[in-house]
């Protein structure tokens, strides 16, 4: 697709001297940057070893620990095979999680997924990806999760009642563009916000951790007698439990959405991704012993939110605390996810794949303002008429799909581009072993659901003749060239941003 980039005023040029040049300090508001020298308007490695495991673990940690993990209680059929299971999907992640570290470290570009396809395979493939998550994946995604905070947040206030629908979604809404705005606003305070909800997450589940233990070691161990009855197990739904773990943890991908905002990323990458899995996987394990502890497995696959039933049990009144601190983890997820996503977006119009406003940074925020706020407007339509869940199912499969691609493509170039520089380098069975647990994933989905799964694979074959009619055909209609520079200026003088210098 051929780029134009929109001119912009020169600074001098009378009344937009504050928009586009110097700044004026009449209009910072409160940017302590104002009157200062003009500054390279740019993203900036603002991503540190910190911040880079808060991404991680507050968008892999959401409301599913909390509230419903009983699904691989259920499949696996016995307490002891259900920890088993929860290990080894935290060890299977840690796999994907390793390849994208040695994939993040030798193509230093951000975009995740879409940028791993488009290296390896090709703008195409790159494309279809781009195209679900754009109109699918991504908005339905973010409203579920926002679903939850909504729900949560409101349910202190309406205890014992439940609480209204229309409630939840206009706190979801509220929710929602709450982070729309602190990621519009600073980088800064988007990492400063993650971090501080990572740790309110670590401690909400430290609270489940600690005294499901404690009585753990003072003899509470009658739900552990016969953990592996091998007349429970249920061989044929373990693929099921996996299949429930590996979307619990869910997440490790993140940091690689933001790799050209890293600090010092062939460092910071591989050791910000092993961190954070080794601590996820030991909270996941630890919160689900402290839960068998006191609950039995029935009174587990009983309860409709495992941590309410939990505090219920041995906490008391403080059990009201539980649904505030599910809502601040599924904010984090919300915020974690967004500033990931909104990278991927912005390399994508960079490639000439999305409208070119999409590749611009505002002039002072120094924030990719457009990808930003992209979403907003389709999220809130499906919150409010469209059918999330369903989309969701349609579309799980394509996840796994797409992430067992990219890892496939880490293979195909240790053939192809034997010479590329890699600073972190896996060994092969661990790219392996996980494209083949991606794509089995895939068949299992494919094999319980097939109806729901053939709809979600024809609504991506969508994107190819949206790839041809977009993007290869050089020679567009004059009219849609002329629409199409009017919305990229109109939007950039709107929303003050510019291109990015390089």
């Amino acid at each position: 697709m051929p780029r134009r980039t929109v001119s912009v005023p020169h600074a001098k040029e009378g009344p937009t001297q504050s928009n586009f040049g110097e700044k004026d300090p009449h209009k910072a508001n409160g940017d302590t940057h104002a009157g200062a020298p003009v500054e390279k308007v740019e993203l900036r490695k603002k991503v540190t070893l910190l911040r880079g495991i808060s991404i991680i673990i507050g968008t892999i940690i959401g409301a599913g620990i909390f509230i419903s993990p009983k699904g691989i209680l259920q499949n696996s059929g016995s307490v002891g095979m259900s920890l088993v299971v929860w290990v080894a999907c935290g060890i299977l992640s840690l796999f994907g999680a390793l390849s994208y570290a040695e994939l993040g470290t030798c193509i230093k570009k951000s975009g995740g997924h879409y940028t791993y396809i488009l290296e390896a395979f090709g703008p195409q493939m790159a494309f279809v990806r781009l195209w679900v998550d754009m109109i699918a994946i991504r908005p339905a995604g973010l409203a579920v999760i926002a679903l939850a905070f909504g729900r949560y947040i409101l349910e202190p206030i309406f205890m014992p009642c439940g609480v209204p629908e229309t409630a939840i979604k206009l706190a979801t809404a509220i929710g929602i563009t709450a982070v729309m705005y602190i990621n519009s606003m600073s980088v800064s305070w988007t990492a400063r916000l993650q971090i501080f909800l990572t740790f309110s997450k670590l401690l909400a589940i430290g609270i489940i951790i600690v005294p499901g233990i404690y009585l753990l070691f003072k003899g509470e161990t009658k739900n552990f007698k016969n953990a592996f009855d091998v007349n429970t197990i249920h061989l044929t739904g373990l693929p099921l439990a996996f299949y429930s773990g590996m979307y619990a943890y869910a997440g490790w991908f993140y940091l690689n959405f933001v790799t050209e905002e890293v600090e010092n990323p062939e460092r910071t990458v591989p050791l910000a991704i092993c961190i954070s899995m080794a601590i996820v996987t030991v909270c996941y394990t630890l919160t689900n012993v402290a839960y068998y502890t006191v609950m039995s497995a029935d009174e587990l696959l009983a309860s409709s939110a495992v941590a309410v039933t939990f505090a219920e049990k041995l906490m008391g009144n403080f059990s009201f605390a539980v649904p505030i601190f599910v809502a601040l983890s599924c904010f984090g997820s919300m915020n974690g996810c967004l500033f990931a996503i909104s990278r991927m977006f912005y390399v994508a119009s960079r490639e000439g794949q999305l409208p070119e406003v999409l590749s611009m940074i505002h002039i002072r925020r120094h924030t990719p303002l457009p990808a930003v706020i992209v979403l907003y407007p389709v999220t809130l339509l499906i919150l409010f008429l469209g059918d999330i869940y369903s989309l969701l199912n349609f579309m799980s499969f394509l996840r796994w799909l797409f992430i067992g691609v990219a890892v496939v493509g880490l293979i195909y170039m240790r053939h192809t581009r034997p010479n590329m520089p890699r600073p972190f380098k896996v060994p092969i069975f661990i790219p392996a072993v996980f494209s083949f647990t991606c794509f089995f994933m895939v068949f299992l989905s494919l094999y319980s659901d097939p109806v729901n799964t053939g709809i979600g694979f024809a609504i991506s074959l969508t994107g190819i003749p949206a790839y041809y009619i977009f993007i290869h055909f050089d020679k567009k209609p004059k009219f849609f060239q002329r629409v199409s520079e009017f919305m990229n200026r109109s939007l950039q003088i709107i929303l003050e941003v510019v291109p990015a210098e390089h």
